[in-house]
Formats: structure tokens, C-alpha cells, sequence
């Protein structure tokens, strides 16, 4: 399943964010199941060409992130990320909320900040 991953080494984005988000979108659109053992390191990285330390940092990403999870040696394995994602995700949305309230923001001002913000990153007007 891993074999689907392509990096684009002539793209601006990053390498690891390259295979971090394609890693995540796998996982969350179910093409790699929960479950699923993930290459080594190591071995990913001679697949793909990378250095050793691109990889680790898409997986200790992907792992803060909930998509996987590692198991000391026994490996990275793709976790039920959908709801760690979505608790992850009203954590942030409740931080957010709640330091805009301390700066006074209006309840509108909070949410044109936050709408904003989401198209930015999603890259939609």
C-alpha cells in the first residue's frame, strides 16, 4: 500500500510533509486500514530515497497527529485516527475560543478569525 507514495523532491513542500500527508490521507480514506504495519524507517526511506530522519519526522508527526502509533520495536502501526483526530482538532478549536475570549473578541470577530484561518490552510475564499 506504501508503494502508492511518490515524492515530488522538485515541489516546494517539504519531503516529509510530502509523505506525512500522504500517509494520513491513506489512512483516514481507509486505503491503508487500521491496523496496518508501516515499512521501517529505515527501509521507507531507501524505497522512497530519503534520508532516514525525513521519515521519523513524518511518523512522530503523524503520530502526535493519532493517525498511527508505535509499538517500541514491534512498529508503527496505522491507528483509528478518526476519532483522535476529531478530539484533537475541538481541543484546538476550544484553546482557540477560549484565549480569543480573553483578548475580547467579539463572538463574530472569533469566528471571521477562525473561518479565515481554516480557508487559509485549506487554501478555499
Amino acid at each position: 500500500m506504501t508503494e502508492q507514495i511518490r515524492i515530488d523532491h522538485d515541489s516546494a513542500v517539504a519531503p516529509y510533509e510530502q509523505l506525512r500527508a500522504q500517509l494520513s490521507d491513506q489512512a483516514r480514506s481507509g486505503a491503508l486500514p487500521v491496523g496496518h504495519k508501516l515499512p521501517t524507517v529505515r527501509g521507507l526511506a531507501e524505497r522512497l530515497g530519503l534520508a532516514p530522519n525525513t521519515v521519523a519526522k513524518a511518523y512522530r508527526v503523524l503520530e502526535a497527529d493519532g493517525v498511527v502509533e508505535t509499538r517500541g520495536r514491534h512498529g508503527t502501526f496505522v491507528a483509528a485516527a478518526g476519532d483522535a483526530a476529531e478530539r484533537e482538532a475541538a481541543a484546538a478549536a476550544k484553546e482557540f475560543a477560549e484565549r480569543a475570549h480573553r483578548l475580547g473578541l467579539t463572538l463574530e470577530a472569533a469566528l471571521a478569525a477562525a473561518g479565515d484561518a481554516v480557508r487559509a490552510v485549506y487554501g478555499t475564499r
